[in-house]
């Protein structure tokens, strides 16, 4: 089967729904670059650039990055040449403000999203998950309590956004949970239907 044409993608998903996993079997076959601004915020940070000295200091106060700061990174990656045609975002947008920001900047380019993938995954399941994890990796902060809280975060501050884009007519929702190839078959068929390919 031959990949099918670029598109301009994004993924959410409740924390340990497998984003990242998929993100990269989607971007693979739709052949455009997986986009992760937690990817870019680490690797400025790593490579102590100007850019990840700010976000360093912002981190280590204890806030968050401000969505101008997110905005014009993101902006910046879009305008490189291997994003022209298409790419597949993942952790951005993450408010409404920020969904207003990737619409202008596509529209500067005359382009928009053609699909937002929504991952969906039973929130007792991601726990079970997440807790299973932390065992094996020996992370002790991530407790029961912590990863439900973090569940609840997401659900409160990706609601507006799956109405929004549900009401663009672009979200395509997704059983994320199962094996992995499972679920990346059932996106590759969703998208496919989304897409009209």
């Amino acid at each position: 089967m031959t990949n099918p044409a670029p598109a301009r993608l994004l993924i959410v998903g409740p924390p340990g729904a497998g984003k990242g996993t998929q993100a990269g079997r989607i971007a693979d076959r739709y052949q455009v670059p997986a986009i992760s601004t937690g990817d870019i915020f680490r690797a400025n940070i790593k490579g102590k650039t100007e850019l990840g000295q700010r976000i360093q200091a912002i981190i280590e106060s204890g806030e968050l990055v401000p969505d101008a700061l997110t905005n014009e990174i993101v902006a910046d990656r879009l305008s490189q040449a291997d994003a022209a045609e298409g790419f597949l975002l993942d952790g951005y947008p993450r408010t409404v403000d920020q969904v207003h920001a990737l619409d202008a900047v596509l529209a500067e380019q005359g382009a928009a999203l053609d699909a937002v993938v929504l991952l969906e995954a039973d929130t007792d399941a991601v726990v079970a998950r997440l807790l299973n994890r932390a065992l094996v990796e020996g992370r002790a902060d991530d407790t029961e309590e912590v990863i439900r809280h973090r569940q609840e975060v997401y659900a409160a501050q990706t609601a507006p956004l799956i109405a929004l884009f549900d009401g663009r007519g672009i979200l395509v929702s997704v059983d994320g949970l199962g094996d992995i190839d499972e679920v990346a078959a059932r996106i590759s068929a969703a998208l496919d239907l989304a897409l009209g390919r």
